[in-house]
């Protein structure tokens, strides 16, 4: 029996229904799944392009629908196009974004944002906060639980059915050059990579952030954890932007979407390419057969 798959539109206003409603119909989905669209009533009329709190409720009801339905075990896992987060907080909701949310939706003490594409699988320390705020909220206690977080979830998404090779990228340049262009490599990093190596966890690192990602796109490591944002998706989308998937680790169900915004500048015109959300779905379909 194929497993059903929950798709959310994301903002109504953005390209997400489109994407949404592409991916659906996709031969290759409805191979593997059945999918259910999640997203606002049929009359509800949302112009496209047009960022509104009202847009970005509707995006939020639609995820917590299906977030109802995946943990009642009426959809086997969640693929979701992309929110705004302005339209998030304009509509008064605190999340930056879906990872948040879901752990909150779930009551998950804690998740971590991973992005699978087949040459480079990288998790993030640190997601949706100023660059500034960086050194201060990779603390000790945070960078265990995403390490061990990885270590427990990765193989599963990697289809590796055995523990994963993890590298640990730098936050400073030349990973700090022994304190001379930062000390967080040895005084938070180095001391996280040394304690999960004793939980016995392959991690190696911290490795200058110039080096570590090409060292893995040539298989010395199974993924990389970036210490924020920017420094682990700008080398997954130059490899493999449109192909690859954002998986939520962490959650008591199975999460994933697509790789890319809500592209309000095309919205409603009939011309977004829905590859990533394709991608998407057949991952969610994979790993919601695995954890049912």
């Amino acid at each position: 029996m194929k497993p059903r798959v929950a798709i959310t539109v994301g903002d109504p206003a953005g390209i997400g229904p489109e994407i949404a409603r592409k991916a659906a119909d996709d031969p290759r989905v409805r191979d593997v799944c059945e999918p259910v669209l999640y997203g606002p009533p049929a009359e509800a009329r949302f112009t496209p392009g047009v960022l509104s709190a009202e847009a970005g409720r509707a995006a939020y009801d639609a995820i917590c629908a299906a977030t109802r339905d995946a943990r009642a075990g009426r959809v086997a896992a969640i693929a979701t196009a992309p929110v705004n987060k302005l339209a998030f907080a304009h509509a008064g909701l605190p999340w930056k974004g879906h990872t948040d949310l879901l752990a909150h939706l779930t009551g998950a003490p804690a998740a971590a944002m991973m992005f699978w594409s087949e040459p480079l699988k990288v998790v993030l320390a640190s997601v949706h906060i100023p660059l500034a705020e960086v050194p201060r909220y990779l603390t000790r206690e945070r960078l265990d639980g995403i390490i061990d977080i990885a270590a427990r979830e990765l193989p599963a998404v990697a289809g590796s059915g055995g523990a994963v090779r993890l590298a640990l990228a730098a936050l400073n340049p030349h990973a700090g050059e022994d304190g001379l262009l930062g000390d967080e490599e040895a005084r938070v990093l180095a001391p996280a990579v040394a304690a999960a190596r004793g939980r016995g966890i392959a991690l190696e690192g911290p490795f200058p952030g110039d080096t570590v990602f090409v060292r893995a796109t040539r298989g010395e490591f199974d993924a990389v954890i970036a210490c924020y944002h920017d420094q682990g998706l700008i080398p997954v989308k130059l490899l493999a932007f449109g192909r690859a998937v954002n998986v939520t680790l962490g959650l008591p169900i199975v999460r994933t979407s697509v790789d890319h915004g809500t592209a309000f500048d095309i919205a409603g015109r009939g011309v977004a390419d829905a590859s990533s959300m394709v991608e998407a779905t057949l991952l969610a379909a994979r790993l919601g057969s695995i954890r049912r």
